[in-house]
């Protein structure tokens, strides 16, 4: 096949999405497809196969806080995304942004088969406008995704089944398959060796983006009302607007955390000699983040949040905390720190039960899902 890959936000592996989208990209090309993708990543202008638009001009303060989310927005420019889709099989689309709904509506005039990613919940949207809670903003950035995206597209990749049931439940039924983004090799148990200035400490992880929505704020409050404050290590790992927020918060703190976006393989070290994961966010549509640390052995204490997918990878219910209680996660913690002949078990289910979520097997239906999408639509407009 020939792939056209389009990417809003595409650049350091440092969100879900682009995560997702440079997993996408490497294994359909393993896989001897011709990928094209089209995104605003100026690191790529002169690469082989990538289509470089102009990133989106924004205007100050607006500019300033999309840069502290770490992002680049790309603009649609036409000669370039005719130039990415040109005899293309199929468009597979990352997310309904500016770029994304531009190339959707030219791959119609183009005739090409349309799939599309759903990874973005209504929430992460409208955290920013601070209308997260209010059920009314969210419902409507649904609409409005429907109306003008997703409702054209062939079909629609959920990464879980619970995005699909919150779609459709303000949506209607829609044309689409739950495949999880998948979980990269690089995530595996293997030795590490810890850091000679964490040896006595108990290290936790925390991966996401510093945002409301991802609620590493209750995972530092409860680490200060942990009896076991003093031996508690955190490690927050990202970037995002609410990092001097966080820093001030974490200053308070014994061992104040370490703030850093780190790359895919320090991450991967990071995991393996890590004793915990805690995964506090309030919204979350899968959160591979928690799927790779579990995939090196780290055992997560997670948010029992109805608006987070994550909660679905508890086995045990000491594997859960009541959301934004930062009192329920500190007697979590501690009944890990206290418990280790329990945590030396878990470590083994969570390794056994991880293996499902191997990029592998995921990408092969990735794969299934475009070739499918593609018969379907020949045999549509062939008669």
């Amino acid at each position: 096949m020939i792939i056209t890959i389009v990417c809003d936000v595409l650049g350091e592996e440092n969100n879900g999405t682009t995560v997702a989208a440079a997993n996408l990209i490497r294994c359909m090309k393993a896989r001897g497809h011709e990928v094209r993708v089209l995104c605003a990543d100026k690191a790529r202008q002169n690469t082989p196969g990538y289509y470089v638009v102009p990133e989106l001009k924004l205007l100050p303060p607006i500019s300033n806080y999309v840069a502290k989310v770490g992002v680049d927005i790309a603009a649609p420019n036409l000669k370039v995304m005719k130039q990415a889709m040109d005899h293309a099989d199929i468009v597979h689309i990352m997310t309904p942004f500016l770029l994304g709904t531009a190339a959707l509506y030219l791959a119609r005039k183009l005739h090409l088969p349309v799939t599309a990613g759903f990874h973005c919940q209504a929430e992460n949207f409208t955290s920013h406008l601070h209308l997260m809670n209010l059920p009314a903003a969210n419902d409507m950035t649904y609409k409005v995704m429907h109306d003008i995206f997703y409702r054209h597209v062939d079909c629609i990749h959920y990464p879980t089944r619970f995005i699909r049931d919150i779609y459709e439940g303000k949506t209607g039924s829609s044309r689409g398959v739950v495949i999880s983004n998948g979980v990269s090799p690089l995530f595996h148990s293997m030795p590490a060796v810890r850091p000679e200035e964490y040896q006595d400490r108990f290290l936790i992880l925390n991966t996401g983006r510093y945002a409301e929505e991802k609620s590493q704020h209750i995972l530092l409050e409860a680490v200060r009302l942990s009896a076991h404050e003093k031996e508690i290590q955190v490690f927050l790992a990202g970037q995002g607007p609410f990092y001097d927020k966080l820093k001030k918060q974490g200053n308070d703190l014994t061992n104040p955390p370490v703030m850093a976006l780190f790359s895919r393989e320090e991450l991967a070290g990071i995991a393996n000699y890590a004793d915990l994961y805690v995964h506090a966010a309030e919204v979350d549509l899968e959160a591979i983040a928690c799927l790779e640390a579990i995939s090196c052995g780290l055992v997560p204490v997670i948010a029992d949040s109805p608006r987070c997918a994550t909660k679905n990878f508890a086995l045990e219910k000491t594997n859960l905390f009541n959301v934004n209680d930062p009192a329920s996660l500190a007697a979590r913690i501690d009944y890990w720190i206290e418990h280790p002949q329990e945590k030396a078990a878990a470590r083994i289910a969570y390794l056994e039960y991880a293996k499902q979520f191997r990029l592998e097997h995921c990408m092969e239906q990735m794969e299934s899902m475009m070739e499918e999408t593609i018969s379907l639509f020949l045999r549509q407009n062939t008669k």
